[in-house]
């Protein structure tokens, strides 16, 4: 029985649980003790009493029976705070619980200890907040474990649980993911219900986890998946993720790759794009996929469009709060909703409407069947993980309206509804890089066998050294 939480994948901790080595109560005892010791400043609300009655009562039987479960601020548990990580709604409580976490309490057997910070409204790639402050990378304090799913991130990395809940509406599984050496599935839009009380906004939020291991992540989306009428566009169930990893290999031979260093018009680091070239090409090479050079891969830019439509659903909120709540948001929301007022209006409605179209004709043409790729390899962020206060590297003031430098590689397949995933692909100066596998629609499982065979043919670290933190 161990003192610390578990640092293995969560499946090999439900193995412990059957076996009898370790027990629900024990691991709840040591994850509770490691967050209250933790610098990391991973977490904004803990449920103890409530997360000590599930444990005692776990059924171990169940796909992720008693394993403690991290629960991202932007994700509703009814009873618990719902602030969005913002100051001037820190009194809110939830009024339900979001379908994806009652499926991991109900069929998964999960244990839900508590919520994981994130960035205010999840608006920004950087988890520094004015309520919460800044959560740091496990692999070195100082440094942000991204955004917005940045306390889930660290909570995993930095051997605190093994398991947290994440959403991506811009790169924010990817990109937190990318920066503390984790397996990120951003998958297809609709294939996780975000019911009950569903908000659409831009249309570009797919919901997830971050995880230790490609087997984790698979087996999550068996247990969540499957459309909710109270979510109309979320996807019909499927089955065998997990028990299919490793089947689909002859699909992925012959398959045609594009590299695209500069993704979503980004400029990535060229010390960090030779490491990643170097780890896409042995993949490919080991999958037996063809690269393709001379691909067009060129995608529109629609970061201010998108922030715009982003900044309007935030005031809304606010209900009536802005704009005398603005010294108590962070500078990155504050000057986006400054832009947003007087700026939208039918001409930029349809402005918005063609930019998107025009992307969707682009990745369309990226990934055509006859003439195009299967897949889009590129990094999931710029360079490596920056000072976890900020500012937003390579933006002029720390402020930019859109997704800046630092999403404009995962932003692509947000807008499309494409499935992307970042996979652990070594490390500079110390901290991870994560290299990015983008497919067509419905192509998760291969997108998973590809990380499948990463994680075999390069092993990963479980969690950052020296964790937990």
């Amino acid at each position: 029985m161990g003192d610390t939480p578990w640092q293995g994948d969560a499946c090999s901790l439900v193995e412990e649980f059957r076996a009898g080595r370790r027990s629900p109560k024990e691991e709840l005892a040591a994850t509770l003790a490691a967050i209250g010791g933790s610098t990391l400043n991973a977490f904004s609300y803990l449920a103890p009493d409530e997360a000590e009655a599930a444990a005692a009562n776990a059924d171990v039987s169940k796909p992720f029976g008693g394993v403690p479960l991290g629960v991202k601020q932007l994700d509703s548990v009814q009873g618990w705070p719902d602030s969005h990580a913002s100051v001037p709604l820190r009194d809110q409580i939830a009024g339900h619980t979001s379908t994806m976490v009652q499926r991991l309490r109900d069929l998964g057997g999960a244990v839900a200890i508590g919520q994981t910070t994130a960035s205010e409204f999840g608006g920004v790639n950087v988890t520094r907040t004015v309520l919460h402050g800044a959560t740091h990378n496990p692999w070195q304090h100082g440094r942000t474990p991204g955004g917005s799913s940045g306390g889930a991130a660290a909570a995993v990395a930095g051997g605190l649980l093994t398991l947290a809940t994440a959403g991506d509406g811009g790169g924010s599984i990817r990109i937190p993911a990318g920066f503390t050496g984790l397996v990120g599935l951003k998958a297809t839009l609709g294939r996780i219900p975000r019911g009950p009380q569903a908000k659409y906004g831009n249309l570009t939020v797919t919901i997830g986890c971050v995880s230790r291991s490609v087997r984790d992540t698979a087996r999550w989306f068996d247990v969540c998946n499957g459309f909710d009428p109270r979510d109309p566009i979320s996807l019909p169930r499927v089955h065998g993720w997990e028990a299919g990893l490793g089947t689909h290999l002859a699909s992925l031979r012959g398959a045609r790759v594009a590299f695209a260093p500069n993704w979503g018009n980004a400029q990535v680091s060229p010390m960090m794009w030779e490491l990643l070239e170097a780890s896409g090409a042995e993949l490919v090479a080991h999958l037996g996929m063809r690269r393709v050079d001379g691909v067009d891969t060129t995608v529109p830019r629609m970061g201010t469009a998108w922030a715009l439509s982003g900044n309007l659903e935030i005031e809304e909120q606010l209900r009536g709060m802005w704009p005398a709540c603005a010294d108590d948001l962070t500078p990155e929301i504050r000057f986006g909703l400054q832009g947003t007022q007087g700026a939208y209006n039918s001409e930029v409605r349809g402005k918005i409407e063609r930019r998107r179209m025009e992307v969707n004709e682009a990745m369309a043409r990226i990934f055509d069947p006859v003439d195009g790729v299967d897949f889009v390899i590129t990094a999931s962020n710029p360079d490596i993980a920056f000072a976890a206060e900020g500012p937003l590297p390579g933006v002029f003031g720390g402020i930019e309206a859109g997704p800046g430098n630092n999403g404009r590689l995962t932003f692509p397949a947000n807008l499309h509804g494409n499935p992307a995933i970042s996979i652990p692909a070594g490390a500079i100066d110390g901290l991870p890089i994560g290299l990015q596998v983008i497919g067509r629609h419905f192509t998760e499982q291969l997108l998973l066998d590809v990380a499948l065979t990463a994680e075999r043919t390069r092993p990963w670290p479980l969690v950052a050294p020296g964790a937990p933190v």
